[in-house]
């Protein structure tokens, strides 16, 4: 009966720590000033998939929480035990915002990249090879911005003659000259999914579409990409616990 009673307590015990620790970690995401629970769970699922994934279950762990804190009869006994399962649940939550990855797990890795007097027909034969429409374009070793295939598309329309064109000479910096501007973030490939996530966040609250972030060794436009995040990189996340 005792051990049976040891390994409640246990339960309980382990719950206020995992619990402990995603408050924590939701006071370092949401950064706002009203420090409760469930107001940081409520404005952290508009700011971050992984907090809105777990919302509903983080609710109802604050009521729990309430009931084991708060309804305590003595010191050592609670009067609402978590069963295992949600404990472990909690646990693994609470590993997940406390130790995000970092963004390169998600980012596409294999950079196609070029520089800008690259000719435009290696750029034809990757968009043939990998299936991607948006390449960083360097220029002295400087990422200065992104070549689309729709930009290729439209220079291709306003130098076709009689259905034709030559693109044997043409370089990447003919077709840049039709590239409009697309806003692009650089950093460094410690930075973790969250961080990733803010920055996007910033963009849109300043209605701007940050096309694309860049990780590179040290966050310089100067450096090999590493890897890019695209918005729908962070869609695709799996936050998941089974």
């Amino acid at each position: 009966m005792e051990s049976v009673k040891n390994q409640e307590q246990l339960l309980s015990e382990r719950f206020e720590v995992a619990y402990n620790q995603v408050h924590d970690a939701l006071r370092g995401l949401v950064k706002i000033n009203d420090d409760r629970f469930v107001v940081l769970v409520k404005v952290g699922a508009k700011r971050y998939q992984v907090i809105e994934t777990f919302k509903k279950d983080l609710e109802q762990y604050a009521k729990l929480r309430n009931a084991i804190v708060h309804e305590k009869i003595e010191v050592g006994f609670y009067i609402a035990e978590p069963n295992e399962k949600v404990v472990i649940h909690i646990e693994k939550i609470a590993n997940i915002l406390s130790q995000p990855n970092y963004a390169l797990s998600i980012a596409s890795k294999d950079v196609v990249y070029f520089d800008d007097r690259d000719k435009i027909l290696k750029v034809t034969s990757a968009i043939k090879d990998h299936g991607y429409s948006k390449f960083p374009v360097y220029q002295n070793n400087k990422c200065i911005g992104l070549l689309t295939s729709s930009s290729i598309v439209k220079w291709l329309a306003r130098n076709m003659k009689n259905g034709s064109v030559n693109l044997a000479n043409i370089r990447i910096f003919d077709i840049m000259k039709f590239e409009k501007a697309h806003p692009i973030d650089f950093v460094s490939k410690e930075i973790n999914i969250f961080e990733v996530e803010n920055i996007f966040e910033k963009s849109h609250k300043k209605k701007q579409k940050l096309e694309c972030v860049i990780i590179t060794e040290n966050g310089r436009p100067e450096e090999k990409p590493l890897g890019i995040v695209t918005p729908w990189d962070l869609i695709e996340i799996d936050y998941t616990v089974e």
